[in-house]
């Protein structure tokens, strides 16, 4: 594949998560007697990475995520040239999917941007947890997260099956930590709402480029180093 497929297959799978995760929880997680709530928005979450992994996947390895290459990167699957490249196009594409959703959502009588699906802990923590639970849940939450990721793609695992492992655990990563953080566990998805609220969003960014790519990173090195340190084999 081109750089340029494998670049374009990473903006729309981004641009497809934040649409349809973070569509579902500022259209439907909240809708009149027929709201979908936090485990609706949850296999939005993995459903958009599921579907994704098996719509271009095969063009770009289905990162969609800057956390994600980080890991994959240290875990020694990727290739570190194509680092930055990957994360400008998923945060570009989380970007774009976030503008499609204003658009939607702007559109209703009434609307209020309000925390538009934007991560926060402290006072913008769905359940007020502090800044200190925000930044543990966010490098644990990626770092088992990554490990799925590495461990279902592996070669001697069933690959065929590994979007349904990625999807699945995806969603349980947010049945966990939507109460703390509306769950990150990915900087592009994060900075692409944050843009859009602005104010404490922006000022609270940090933690949710940091936390996920700390996780990530020491996923890769644990992957690595103690679960198959045999398995290094670059895109």
């Amino acid at each position: 594949m081109t750089t340029s497929q494998r670049l374009a297959a990473e903006f729309i799978g981004t641009l497809w998560l934040v649409l349809g995760g973070c569509g579902s929880a500022v259209l439907a997680a909240a809708y009149p007697e027929l709201g979908i709530g936090f485990v609706g928005v949850s296999l939005a979450f993995g459903l958009t990475v599921m579907t994704m992994a098996y719509a271009v996947g095969r063009i770009s390895g289905g990162h969609f995520n800057p956390a994600v290459t980080v890991g994959l990167t240290v875990g020694g699957h990727f290739d570190r040239a194509m680092v930055l490249p990957y994360m400008g196009a998923q945060v570009i594409g989380g970007l774009t999917g976030a503008g499609l959703l204003y658009l939607i959502a702007s559109g209703k009588p009434g609307f209020e941007l309000g925390t538009f699906a934007a991560n926060g802990y402290g006072a913008h923590s769905p359940g007020g947890y502090s800044m200190l639970s925000a930044l543990v849940t966010e490098v644990v939450m990626t770092f088992m997260f990554i490990l799925i990721i590495l461990g279902s793609t592996h070669k001697k695992s069933p690959r065929e099956l590994a979007g349904i492992a990625i999807g699945l655990g995806l969603t349980l990563i947010h049945l966990i930590s939507i109460p703390v953080t509306n769950t990150s566990v990915n900087p592009a998805r994060s900075t692409s709402q944050a843009l859009f609220v602005g104010g404490w969003a922006l000022s609270q960014l940090w933690l949710f480029w940091l936390a996920p790519l700390v996780g990530a990173a020491l996923a890769g090195i644990f992957y690595k180093t103690f679960i198959d340190p045999s398995e290094i084999d670059p895109d």
